[in-house]
């Protein structure tokens, strides 16, 4: 065929000197192929030292005019708008050539196969520049890493030197990038990162593909399940994405992401290698300032740039953000729930519904909340008592029945409870709260008091009360009423209360035989 004679070559040997014969021997083409060459090469009067600094398609095409142009027998796509719809949700070219081939089929134009569609669409990608949109579909997924490059933040006092690492993130498709800097890649800083990076994007995605790092997986075996770090799990079903890592040592998973980090070590770190930071939030504004004229450099083979991308065809496509926004949480495991139905967090109490009694939970703490999970199902959930208070319980109406339900002590009930032991009880903790000016200031001796009969006797306790009545204590406590019935001197001052046995005024009498047998 004409059309593989390499025009240019044969001149340039032709210019070397080199005869027909030679260059037809030396070329693999045909006598006459060559003749042709420099018959339209002396037509055209083009010498070599016109032709040399031409690539080889224009010289042919110099050459032979309109020769290598082809018309193709098929209807032609719109390519521009195939590759517009490739990025959207869904599509691929299997369904892009269905629809084209149903549009050629209405006008009775021949159209191509398959293959045909596809080859064809490569070689669109290929000559325009474009990126192919096959593997990263718009607002689908985000790639996020720690950048190996760190900063620094300079005390001004001391000079000490403290280093700040950079949390990266890139959207794929725009390839938009995010970037905050942390001064630990410890787990709340991993997950407030992920809460500033959707905040800034103004929404969320279905998927986020992260490195193997502890704060976010526990455990990729090569066959079976990852784990998932529970934190980080909660933090991805709060914004309703799911967590996909890349596999250990393949850092083409996230490949975008690992280029975006070589960018930011130009665009962000040595940019401002000659700027001193000596807070957080300054380095923060400098990075923000940084990263938002990274990301409206115009691309080399694509047009717009990543923010225009991003915010004409991306961010339009992201789910909305959750409207409670998400709190840092930390999660603790193995909590059993006791009998009363309740569990027990730093010396405080949380109801449980009844039916779980005995059941192993796990807590979820924020600065605000506790939450109780039963693997994944959340049980209850409650405000977080104070830290200063102590012994405080939370109860949830539909937890736990009423009759089973935690009251609060008062007068009013101790008294009751007094009154079940007995009058003397009763009068030792009347006098308890008449010696105090706050009645709540009663509240703990009295209890003090009851809970010994727990320990000794209901009776004994009241015997305990009458003692420390008959002394001159004005206020029996328990500081007084434990000794006596430790020293279990309530009973022995029952026994020395008690009267003596009557006399028998008779006596004893001996029998007859008695003084018959002495006098035998």
């Amino acid at each position: 065929m004409v059309r593989k004679i390499k025009a240019k070559r044969i001149l340039q040997l032709r210019a070397e000197g080199l005869s027909g014969r030679t260059i037809a021997s030396t070329q693999g083409v045909s006598r006459n192929s060559v003749a042709e060459v420099l018959n339209a090469a002396a037509a055209n009067s083009s010498s070599w030292d016109e032709l040399k600094d031409l690539t080889e398609d224009k010289v042919y095409e110099l050459l032979f005019p309109g020769r290598s142009e082809h018309e193709s027998v098929f209807a032609q796509p719109d390519w521009p708008t195939v590759h517009k719809e490739l990025a959207k949700v869904g599509t691929n070219l299997k369904l892009l050539h269905g629809e084209y081939s149903d549009q050629a089929k209405a006008t009775g134009a021949a159209f191509m196969g398959y293959d045909r569609f596809c080859k064809s669409y490569q070689r669109y990608v290929l000559e325009h520049g474009a990126t192919s949109r096959v593997e990263h579909k718009s607002g689908v997924s985000v790639e996020v890493d720690w950048s190996g490059p760190t900063m620094a933040l300079h005390d001004p006092v001391t000079g000490r030197r403290s280093t700040v690492y950079l949390f990266v993130a890139c959207l794929p498709f725009s390839r938009y990038a995010f970037v905050e800097p942390c001064l630990d890649m410890k787990q709340e800083s991993w997950m407030l990162c992920h809460a500033a990076m959707f905040n800034a994007f103004g929404g969320s995605v279905p998927r986020i593909v992260c490195d193997n790092l502890k704060t976010g997986v526990i455990k990729h075996p090569a066959e079976g399940e990852i784990i998932l770090n529970d934190a980080y799990r909660h933090l991805a079903e709060h914004y309703s994405s799911a967590i996909l890592p890349g596999r250990v040592r393949r850092p083409k998973d996230k490949s975008s992401v690992e280029n975006t980090v070589g960018h930011v070590a130009t665009w962000v770190i040595a940019s401002l290698r000659h700027e001193k930071f000596t807070t957080l939030d300054s380095l923060r504004a400098a990075i923000y300032r940084q990263a938002e004229a990274y990301n409206a450099q115009p691309f080399q083979k694509r047009a717009g740039s990543r923010q225009s991308v991003f915010r004409e065809e991306e961010q339009p496509l992201l789910r909305p953000l959750p409207v409670v926004p998400y709190e840092i949480s930390t999660w603790v495991h193995g909590r059993k729930v006791a009998r009363n139905s309740y569990v027990t967090w730093k010396k405080n109490f949380y109801s449980v519904p009844l039916k779980h009694v005995g059941a192993t939970v796990d807590l979820r703490i924020t600065s605000k909340t506790l939450e109780v999970y039963l693997q994944s199902q959340r049980l209850s959930s409650h405000l977080l008592c104070n830290a200063a208070t102590v012994n405080q319980y939370r109860t949830n109406d539909s937890d736990i029945p009423p009759e089973r339900k935690y009251r609060s002590w008062d007068p009013k009930r101790l008294r009751g409870w007094a009154h079940r032991i007995g009058p003397n009880t009763v009068q030792v903790i009347d006098k308890i709260f008449i010696s105090v000016p706050v009645a709540e200031q009663g509240i703990n001796p009295a209890l003090a008091v009851l809970r010994l009969s727990s320990k000794y006797s209901p009776q004994r306790l009241e015997d305990a009360c009458f003692v420390a009545l008959q002394s001159r204590i004005r206020s029996p406590r328990y500081g007084h009423l434990h000794p006596i019935l430790h020293n279990r001197q309530d009973e022995n001052w029952k026994e020395a209360t008690l009267p003596p046995a009557a006399e028998d005024s008779t006596g004893y009498v001996r029998g007859s035989d008695y003084y018959a047998r002495k006098t035998r």
